[in-house]
């Protein structure tokens, strides 16, 4: 596969909950791409403010200022349905307003230049990964196309394609998707490639903004990178405990004051960002302090924070990371004693507390922190898409990546009995097949539901999507045979076909727009509508320029009347002065051409007295 048309080369993507990263393969290196702030990382964060719309470091400055019109968290609702109790719980603490959309879908609405406009989860991570591929493209200096995006080890099929269909809307080609651990693992190999003998088992921790994932890999000869078994949360990290901060701050705000100040998205939008803040400092210092002016109706809000406090609010998470680490080591029969390394991935790793319950489980072993926790998955994405690349370099050309499905996938059988066909933690790609026979006299269709998880009962399990199979031959119940195919591909993504053995015909499955998947014309309509938004801010930013440009004309052209001998010339340029600040207060709204032929009147008006 050719990944890298014109010349430019395939880049990786972590898309994270709270912040996303861009690297790419460069100098026989991976360099980690600054924004154009100079920050490594950028906030997975949209701000829709009257006049333009902000992507991640200008998005998130505002966030106190704007908040309902401030999108971040879409990876915390991509793949997802409304009705999800996941989505639910969140939406009480959003700032933002979430609606139901067709098909159970969430569908985030906000005001933007005097209209109210809605955006599905994928259009806001799209934006995000649009801005990652601005990033990357100012560095290297031409158009990028194919990338590598990761996902976390947890997520499930429509998550993935989701995030893929995410991808395509920002213009990207998405040669790969892996999985958030690996990708850390990949970067810990090539990093460690000369000190890494024979194999070693390591295991991932990793802990972002918004997920948890835990993976146990196999790396022979920093090449091959086989992973064992994944377990996680999809809805679990940094954010939570901001939002355990908010929660208890709230209720001193109450039992002080006796006021709620929950209603107020603005006073709530203050106190998250200094929780987050505080957090941080947490975890360098034992204690600090909270400290908000007129929070809520006019009142200072003040309070210490201790780094117990923190430790206790949250500790029922903690202790669900070391279950959830116990199930991974337990899936892949592996023994504590048999891990090498523990890679800490992901901001909330830097969580004392975190670090010690680990180090009590692996009977205080030390941990490995050679990777930046912020940066080493954009890293590993970066290497998989130099592998892919047709000229890659020899050091990515070897590696080898065995990833697995890290969730059951099966049907829906009589009785809601979920009937697994691939396991969880199976190495993918992979097809497996099981023969299904009808269930009472002459039937002559199969309504097939295709679930994921791991409960007993199919209804318990997320719906992938529905497949009907009409014209199976009249035959007596249990005589007619259906062939069920589940085929996963290296993205992780599945593919079912159904199959009447008795006449051969087939049926297959994709993931539609019924179960909440885009169809290929949304997509198309995406495209275009994200087309439209850069060329509006390019517009935008050249409007800003223009305005910028006049107001600099006329203090320039003020500070050369100073020094003027000749009293009738200053009067003409004071007057040409005056009116054209006149025009610029009445005439904000002027189109670019209109604001440049203002500057040249008022620069030759001026220039005709010198």
């Amino acid at each position: 596969m050719d990944g890298r048309g014109n010349d430019a080369p395939a880049i990786g993507i972590d898309l994270g909950t709270t912040y996303s990263c861009v690297a790419v393969w460069k100098h026989d290196r991976i360099e980690i791409i600054p924004n154009d702030q100079g920050n490594r990382t950028t906030p997975s964060c949209v701000a829709f403010a009257d006049a333009e719309r902000l992507i991640g470091d200008g998005a998130k400055n505002q966030v106190t200022m704007n908040p309902a019109n401030t999108i971040f968290d879409a990876k915390r609702l991509i793949g997802r349905r409304y009705s999800d109790s996941k989505v639910q719980e969140d939406m009480k603490l959003w700032p933002f307003k979430v609606i139901e959309g067709p098909t159970d879908t969430p569908k985030i609405v906000v005001s933007y230049k005097g209209q109210e406009k809605e955006f599905l989860a994928e259009e806001i991570s799209s934006m995000i990964l649009g801005k990652m591929k601005e990033t990357a493209e100012a560095y290297l200096g031409k158009p990028v196309k194919n990338s590598v995006i990761t996902v976390p080890a947890y997520f499930n099929d429509s998550q993935r394609q989701a995030t893929k269909d995410a991808g395509t809307i920002a213009g990207l080609n998405v040669i790969r998707m892996i999985n958030e651990p690996t990708a850390a693992a990949i970067a810990y190999g090539l990093d460690n490639k000369s000190d890494i003998n024979g194999k070693i088992n390591v295991l991932v921790f990793d802990l972002g903004g918004g997920t948890f994932d835990v993976s146990i890999l196999t790396i022979a000869e920093g090449e091959t990178f086989e992973v064992k078994a994944v377990a996680g949360d999809t809805h679990l990290g940094g954010e939570d405990f901001d939002n355990r901060m908010v929660d208890h701050c709230a209720r001193e705000f109450k039992r002080r004051w006796n006021k709620d100040l929950t209603g107020n998205k603005r006073a709530l939008g203050r106190l998250r960002c200094a929780c987050e803040k505080a957090k941080r400092i947490l975890s360098c210092n034992t204690q600090t302090s909270i400290e908000l002016d007129c929070l809520h109706e006019g009142i200072d809000f003040s309070m210490k924070f201790s780094r117990a406090k923190f430790e206790e609010l949250n500790m029922e998470f903690f202790r669900k990371c070391m279950e959830t680490l116990e199930t991974c080591l337990s899936d892949a029969n592996m023994e504590k004693s048999c891990v090498n390394e523990v890679i800490l991935v992901g901001g909330s790793t830097r969580i004392p507390k975190v670090q010690s319950m680990l180090q009590e489980v692996f009977g205080r072993k030390e941990l490995c922190k050679s990777l930046n926790p912020d940066e080493a998955v954009a890293y590993g994405a970066a290497v998989m898409a130099e592998k892919l690349s047709s000229n890659s370099h020899r050091s990515c050309r070897d590696l080898l990546l065995l990833d697995v499905t890290p969730l059951s996938l099966g049907v829906g059988i009589k009785g809601e009995v979920f009937d697994v066909v691939i396991p969880r933690n199976t190495s993918i790609p992979t097809k497996k097949s099981k023969t299904y026979f009808t269930v009472y006299d002459n039937q002559s269709s199969v309504n097939v539901f295709v679930h994921q998880g791991e409960r007993a009962r199919s209804t318990d399990n997320h719906l992938l999507g529905k497949l009907t199979i009409s014209g199976i031959p009249p035959a007596p119940k249990g005589v007619a045979t259906l062939e069920e195919s589940f085929h996963i591909d290296a993205n992780g993504i599945l593919t079912v076909t159904v199959k009447i053995l008795s006449t051969g015909k087939t049926e297959k499955l994709t993931i539609t727009n019924e179960n909440g998947r885009l169809s290929k014309e949304e997509i198309e309509k995406m495209v275009k509508d994200a087309e439209k938004y850069k060329h509006e801010d390019r517009e935008y930013k050249k409007k800003a320029d223009a305005l910028n440009a006049l107001e600099d004309c006329i203090y320039n052209m003020k500070n050369k009347i100073k020094n003027m001998v000749d009293s009738r010339s200053s009067r003409k340029m004071e007057n040409a002065i005056a009116e054209t600040t006149n025009w610029l207060e009445h005439n904000r709204a002027a189109s670019v051409d209109e604001i440049q032929r203002m500057k040249e009147h008022l620069e030759s008006t001026c220039m005709e007295e010198f």
